[in-house]
């Protein structure tokens, strides 16, 4: 399948701003599963400063604003061809190794209510327990925007069982590590069927299985990911994948716009989003 993206990012000052240094990890790259035909990533009211891959394998640009500046806006485009490959994505490559996957962060760790989820869970190996995982999760909490925000942990979101896509990913994230099986954090697109006005753009996790290495896992939806999912960016919870992070100097106070459009070029399907 060949989906076509625009990601636009906006952030209005409520007070012209001094400086401010933004990671952007909004650039897919060519992996199992996802070929990028082609990508442009922009930005008005900030200088480029640098481009490298971070030790997850993210591709990160760091970009700087220095002086008065009342907007930035940021803008990723492209094409990206994709496979349904149930979820695999295949043997752990990069310099982080792989037991550094098994540790806690804030946001992932597993308390009282995660491991009586994981208590819970037949099956007779890794994958059938991660899939049995994935739908203890997806039946416990409700995808219900505005109940929770990036600060949520797994065990806040179990408890009022609501939250995003973000919550699901981190409450599967504790599941995992609590029964020994590394598991990581992945931001990315999805293109949703017949929807439009969408509330957030989409966070999934993965678990590594035996023989099998990465596989995906959207509790969100209940789902392995297929073609209408692409992977950007990595890491232990959401901290280390989010489309853009950093710190601001001056007037405190913004207003954030966020539009990402996905189409599939073979169904001619579109929907618009909102980031969370």
């Amino acid at each position: 399948m060949k989906l076509t993206i625009s990601h636009i990012t906006e952030y209005r000052y409520h007070e012209p701003t001094q400086f401010s240094l933004q990671r952007l990890r909004l650039t897919p790259l060519t992996g199992i599963g996802q070929t990028v035909s082609n990508w442009k990533l922009s930005v008005e009211g900030a200088s480029p400063e640098v481009e490298y891959d971070d030790q997850f394998g993210n591709r990160v640009t760091l970009v700087s604003l220095d002086g008065q500046q009342e907007a930035t806006r940021i803008v990723a485009t492209g094409e990206v061809e994709t496979q349904d490959l149930n979820g695999v994505v295949g043997q752990h490559v990069g310099f982080t190794p792989l037991w550094l996957f098994l540790r806690e962060s804030p946001r992932t760790k597993a308390g009282k209510l995660t491991k009586e989820l994981t208590r819970g869970l037949s099956g007779d190996s890794d994958l059938a327990r991660m899939h049995a995982l994935m739908t203890a999760i997806h039946k416990s909490v409700e995808y219900k925007p505005g109940t929770s925000d990036t600060e949520t942990t797994a065990e806040q979101a179990l408890e009022a069982k609501s939250g995003v896509c973000q919550d699901h990913a981190h409450i599967f994230i504790a599941g995992a590590r609590a029964l020994q099986i590394p598991a990581r954090y992945i931001s990315g697109y999805l293109m949703m069927e017949g929807k439009n006005e969408q509330a957030a753009t989409h966070a999934w996790a993965e678990a590594h299985i035996p023989g099998l290495g990465w596989v995906g896992f959207d509790p969100a939806n209940d789902v392995c990911p297929d073609a209408r999912y692409v992977r950007i960016a990595t890491g232990l919870c959401y901290r280390d994948a989010c489309p853009v992070s950093g710190m601001r100097v001056g007037t405190p106070g913004e207003t954030l716009t966020v539009k990402v459009s996905v189409a599939s070029q073979g169904q001619g399907q579109s929907q618009s989003q909102s980031q969370s």
